[in-house]
């Protein structure tokens, strides 16, 4: 490494250090504020209380680190050019790709580390932050439900609400667990949450409970209930949380989660293989009714059927003894076959977002840490544009970038969990808008010195 590379990577170093100070102080007192309630009249020692910030401090330092490579790059070469440093490296020979190279060599050693962290210390950090919240938790217990997701958290069920306001919600779907030899799937216009030292309870309204035995669709019951309670012990809720395999895609390394999308395709698989067979018994040949729509206007078709036969059979012969009861229970069992093949595709659908989940998160731990790449290369020649503007514009313009990047990570992630883009596309349009930037940045840099 030549004299001008060290003095140019050592003007890099400084100022993202101080930086990474900054940001991550400002970040983490924000936690800091928010979390001060989780603490409040529980009695916890100070010590647990400097554990659980200092295991938070892993996710705050995941997102400080390329915000502060894009603010020191800028004022970095800001100064660089206030103080015509830019101009005498330009006049004598070296070009403005070669001035900035130095700075993204430094960027690539920050994605490097930035990569292993987001792989190998923030997964066990955010679990271990969540194994100690379940610890507070227990001084005062509440169950966390996040609309449009999954609640995989209680014994024996997995729920997912479309609203929630405070403990109140609307629209909850539950499902059992155990789907070896039976289903039982809950349908609820609203719910309320409750809990206490020693239970959490969830009070359901206006709904209905289905119960299918799986190995004969046949056997289908229906119960309609105003009022409806599900009791869930705090020391089950507590076990339930503990448990290895219940970890969040935010607290897995890569193979771990690579294998949770793996065990999901297999119990896709098999949704899949049930709902195959329950089509060839009651008698659907058509080869493309592979969605819910397309079978259930099959399902009417054989009711159509059933009838036009019966009608025939009168018109052909008056005397034709027609079972009313036996007609009742046709009707009856394509009913309760239309209402599991729409449970079915429900648990598809809420298996597939688990894995959009986990393969955005996948994602995520490499394109941040690329990113720190692409935020030298914006901030770079984005301080030799301002380089009149100081530090306040500096930081702005670098702040303004850095929330439309984000913002995008998070709109593309949650398009990705939904189903409605592909994950990796989701992961990656920041990055490459980012890219597309940064290259038209460098180019208008380029030309103004």
């Amino acid at each position: 490494m030549n004299t001008l590379n060290k003095y140019l990577f050592k003007q890099s170093l400084i100022p993202f250090l101080l930086s990474v100070a900054v940001i991550t102080t400002v970040l983490f007192l924000q936690f800091l504020i928010r979390a001060v309630d989780r603490f409040l009249g529980k009695g916890l020692d100070a010590l647990t209380i400097f554990e659980y910030l200092y295991l938070n401090l892993a996710w705050i330092i995941a997102l400080s680190v390329p915000m502060s490579l894009l603010i020191s790059s800028v004022m970095t070469f800001g100064r660089m050019a206030q103080q015509n440093e830019i101009t005498a490296l330009k006049s004598a020979g070296v070009n403005l790709y070669n001035i900035i190279k130095p700075a993204l060599w430094f960027g690539a050693m920050v994605a490097i580390a930035l990569c292993l962290f987001n792989n190998f210390i923030l997964p066990e950090m955010n679990y271990n932050a969540r194994l100690l919240a379940r610890d507070i938790y227990k001084k005062k217990p509440e169950l966390s439900i996040e609309p449009g997701y999954f609640v995989d958290m209680i014994p024996q069920y997995t729920m997912i609400v479309k609203e929630m306001d405070g403990k109140d919600f609307k629209d909850v779907k539950i499902f059992s667990k155990n789907q070896k030899s039976e289903q039982t799937t809950i349908y609820a216009n609203q719910g309320s949450l409750s809990s206490d030292s020693n239970m959490i309870t969830i009070d359901l309204q206006d709904g209905e409970i289905h119960e299918i035995d799986l190995s004969d669709y046949d056997y289908y019951r229906k119960i309609r209930f105003k009022t409806h309670q599900i009791i869930i012990s705090m020391d089950d809720l507590m076990l339930n949380r503990t448990s290895e395999s219940n970890r969040t895609d935010r607290e897995m390394r890569v193979p771990q989660m690579i294998q949770e999308i793996e065990k999901n395709k297999i119990l896709i698989n098999q949704i899949y293989d049930r709902i195959e067979n329950v089509k060839k018994e009651i008698g659907i040949t058509n080869p493309n009714a592979n969605t819910l729509e397309i079978i259930e206007d099959e399902i009417e078709l054989l009711k159509e059927k059933k009838a036009n036969i019966i009608k025939e059979d009168r018109d052909y012969n008056e005397d034709v003894p027609v079972s009313a009861f036996e007609n009742k229970d046709y009707i009856l069992s394509l009913t309760n076959n239309a209402r599991q093949f729409k449970n079915e595709f429900t648990l598809i659908e809420n298996y597939e977002k688990t894995n959009n989940k986990f393969k955005v998160e996948i994602h995520k731990k490499f394109t941040l840490a690329l990113a720190c790449i692409l935020f030298t290369m914006v901030g770079a020649p984005l301080g030799i544009l301002v380089r009149n503007g100081g530090m306040t514009i500096a930081s702005g313009l670098s702040i303004a970038f850095f929330l439309v990047y984000y913002i995008l990570l998070i709109w593309g992630e949650q398009l990705a969990d939904r189903n409605l883009i592909n994950p990796g596309l989701g992961s990656w349009l920041p990055n490459i808008i980012l890219f597309v930037s940064g290259m038209i940045i460098l180019k208008l840099s380029n030309k103004k010195n």
